[in-house]
């Protein structure tokens, strides 16, 4: 018996050395203290079918905003099956953290199952694209709206080389899209770059890089981004008016009615953080597009305000915002809750 207890307690010693030394590697490492199993994952192997959800960050920032997390997590958790990629810039493969550093809302990203990150590297994305010529002699340094177009091109390149999904990072998605190559339309005639999808090495996103580097122009806003899927659309197809809230077809590519993405549009985007009218209905969405860009006046998911933008993000776990808040070891313990995986990334807005 006295045997038993003393393996026993030797076993529980040696447990509890490896649970403190794996909790001093986390607090020193981020992108390489992934769980094994993702680390060892490239973009290539994940999205090569085609069937994945593709996120980007062009600027340095590595800890994702409420709004950002949001739209991540609401991917996952409506594509439980297909991987969500989230490509930042400011992430690579040796990126390490100071000590006395945290980055919460990154660290609860890539605890969900579906969801992998990676480093946006636009020299090697653009290798064997008609975008490689254009990126080898831009100076972003002196190009106007540099974040915007190095994502726009980003957004083209990846989707012609892998397929899937593309969503802007303040895109909620509420219902699987059922097409495979299509646009979304921000009215009968114009077409939005915040949400597409394709097949992998499509024709028409080929043409859509050739017609970037073509007339490039950085000073008209959307003249890489919305007006260049515009141009290329009505290229292809002659476009009219929808009927009711049927989506447009043509040739191997779908339009899908304003109601799937914009159903409260770009003139009304503070809607989105007023108190939730349960009246407005998105029966005809498959995701809502937020216009983030519009938003200078810094309006943010306010936990408790019953703002529609809060109630359309994924559940809010109060246990474990309280527990964020009074102890940074409770997010170690929560990665290791191997009983609730895809969890819920709002737990650190504003409560004010």
């Amino acid at each position: 018996m006295l045997k038993e207890l003393q393996f026993f307690l030797s076993a529980i010693l040696l447990l509890a050395c490896v649970f403190f030394y794996q909790l001093s590697l986390k607090s020193s490492c981020l992108f390489s203290c992934l769980p094994p199993q993702k680390a060892q994952q490239d973009p290539e192997a994940l999205l090569g079918h085609g069937h994945g959800i593709v996120f980007i960050e062009t600027s340095e920032r590595m800890e994702p905003t409420p709004l950002v997390s949001c739209a991540v997590e609401s991917a996952a958790k409506t594509y439980p099956e297909k991987p969500v990629v989230f490509f930042m810039k400011g992430l690579n493969t040796t990126t390490r953290l100071p000590s006395n550093s945290t980055y919460p809302a990154f660290s609860l990203l890539s605890a969900i199952d579906n969801v992998f990150l990676f480093p946006l590297d636009m020299k090697r994305l653009f290798e064997d694209t008609p975008l490689r010529s254009w990126y080898t002699h831009i100076n972003a340094s002196v190009e106007s709206n540099w974040l915007h177009v190095s994502s726009d091109a980003s957004r083209l390149a990846i989707i012609w080389k892998y397929g899937g999904i593309y969503m802007d990072t303040d895109v909620i998605s509420i219902r699987p899209i059922p097409e495979e190559n299509f646009l979304a339309a921000q009215s009968s005639q114009y077409s939005s770059n915040g949400v597409f999808g394709f097949l992998p090495h499509h024709p028409f996103l080929w043409e859509c890089m050739e017609n970037f580097v073509e007339h490039y122009n950085s000073d008209i806003w959307g003249n890489q981004g919305p007006s260049l899927m515009t141009r290329m659309l009505r290229l292809w197809c002659k476009l009219r008016d929808f009927q009711e809230v049927s989506d447009f077809r043509c040739l191997n590519l779908s339009f899908l009615h304003p109601q799937r993405f914009y159903p409260i549009s770009y003139p009304e985007w503070r809607r989105y953080y007023e108190v939730w009218d349960k009246d407005l209905s998105f029966n005809d969405s498959y995701a809502l597009h937020l216009w983030n860009y519009m938003n200078n006046e810094g309006r943010t998911v306010v936990r408790g305000s019953n703002t529609l933008v809060e109630n359309l993000c994924p559940s809010i776990d109060p246990g474990l915002y309280g527990c964020l808040v009074s102890s940074p070891l409770c997010l170690h313990f929560r990665q290791q809750d191997e009983g609730r995986r895809n969890v819920p990334l709002l737990y650190f807005m504003k409560t004010s």
